[in-house]
């Protein structure tokens, strides 16, 4: 294993198709029956904890940084890196540090991507937009009862990814958790975090929530601009696809996409939560999507007329009032522009590139703070706040799926079973220690 490890790390291992290890195929024909033998078979016969794919990505650039400090390339976490391209993994190898094995594999190549969630118990995916380059990733790592974390903020794909595959997760016990940087982990677990602090204070969780955006600093990511460029061109091939992003609940389980009214800050207005002028917050529509899965698959517990929205905050008074009105028609205008095809396209050529980003300087000195207002049924009132000290769309992205990647390792079978999760549903507040301890997020009551 060393030598080939080795020689791996100096030329690149291209993934032989065809080839599995016959261990490997005994457990994979028994896991739907033995799901504990399995998960322990995982662990003694597969050759690696984790891999990072899309590696060469810029932001997989930061996560493979952010493992080197946290966890070396010689200790107990066995991790990879992999990727189309060996020269350029190479590159990532020698910059970041991380002397691991290469792996090349082709994310549109089902046959790669089947042996690549093969040799892993945990693979984490930043190839976005991921309605373009992930869906096969995300086959093969439910087929082969493999964890699986990814970046993806593109609701129509993470619905398509639960009709087709909740099913085989489910029965090979692959944890398929999608949404896992800025979008959504804050908001998810913020909310999630929001409802406990408000039952054991208040022995009632909240009726309504909603987040406001109260600082903010960072580049825009050239991969959420990619995805949200890629949306709009489902949407022009597939106008029904229109339906599913204007459902709040278009990513809970079949049968649980409706329920009542959500607010939806789309326009400047005086926000009676926050006694501020208001505007909409962009990462909105993923995030409040998010939280409405979670809240479905834990069954609901804060109530059928549960609502939850999200808003930037922009001040008091005449000036308040005309930042939010700014910030709404910037954010409209791009996003009108976005619809009309050749507009797109000079968006598309001019925007900001995948695989570029903000300096490590510029990265130090971003953040973000979101606050979380609460209400009771019963009139009692919770606020709570998040806060990251890195720039959202990348330093603490890649820290935050980082973090839930290695989490997944101890992540419980029995109380977490196979199936597409939120972070939320998957983790519960098993996530929120490692990301204040190790990917400078803060989760907190606000008096």
């Amino acid at each position: 294993m060393q030598t080939r490890q080795a020689a791996n790390q100096s030329r690149g291992h291209t993934l032989a198709k065809g080839i599995r290890n016959t261990h490997s195929q005994r457990v994979y024909s028994t896991r739907c029956q033995q799901h504990e033998a399995y998960s322990s078979a995982v662990t003694n016969e597969r050759p690696l904890d984790l891999i990072v794919f899309g590696a060469t990505s810029f932001v997989g650039q930061i996560i493979c940084s952010h493992l080197v400090s946290r966890h070396g390339t010689d200790g107990p976490l066995r991790w990879a890196i992999a990727g189309r391209s060996a020269d350029k993994l190479a590159q990532v190898s020698a910059e970041t540090g991380a002397d691991v094995e290469r792996i090349v594999a082709d994310a549109t190549d089902a046959a790669d991507m089947g042996q690549l969630a093969e040799r892993t118990r945990v693979v984490l995916s930043t190839v976005g937009p991921y309605a373009l380059y992930g869906s096969e990733l995300v086959a093969a790592a439910a087929s082969a009862g493999t964890d699986y974390c990814d970046l993806a903020g593109e609701p129509q794909w993470i619905q398509q990814m639960i009709d087709l595959h909740q099913g085989t997760a489910e029965q090979s016990g692959a944890r398929i958790v999608n949404a896992c940087g800025f979008d959504s982990i804050p908001s998810d677990l913020g909310v999630w975090f929001t409802q406990q602090k408000s039952m054991q204070q208040f022995d009632e969780y909240c009726r309504m929530v909603a987040m406001r955006v109260s600082g903010l600093k960072g580049a825009a990511s050239g991969g959420t601009f990619a995805s949200m460029i890629n949306v709009m061109n489902d949407v022009a091939a597939n106008p029904k696809l229109r339906k599913v992003l204007g459902n709040p609940f278009a990513l809970a389980p079949d049968g649980m996409r409706h329920g009542v009214n959500q607010p939806n800050v789309t326009i400047p207005q005086h926000d009676d939560v926050s006694g501020q002028w208001v505007g909409p917050f962009v990462m909105a529509s993923i995030n409040t999507r998010i939280v409405h899965r979670s809240h479905a698959l834990l069954g609901r517990p804060w109530g059928d007329d549960f609502t939850y929205d999200e808003a930037m905050l922009m001040g008091d008074g005449p000036l308040g009032a005309a930042k939010a009105a700014a910030l709404a028609g910037g954010l409209g205008g791009v996003m009108g522009a976005a619809a009309i095809g050749p507009v797109r396209k000079v968006l598309e050529r001019f925007g900001p590139k995948p695989g570029t980003g903000p300096s490590p300087e510029a990265q130090e000195a971003g953040y973000f703070s979101l606050r979380f207002f609460g209400d009771t049924l019963s009139g009692d009132t919770i606020r709570t706040k998040v806060t990251g000290d890195r720039d959202p769309g990348y330093g603490s992205t890649a820290k935050m799926i980082g973090e839930t990647a290695v989490a997944l390792l101890d992540l419980d079978r029995t109380t977490t079973a196979g199936g597409l999760h939120t972070p939320a549903s998957a983790f519960g507040g098993g996530l929120i220690d490692p990301l204040v301890e190790h990917a400078g997020l803060t989760f907190s009551v606000v008096d």
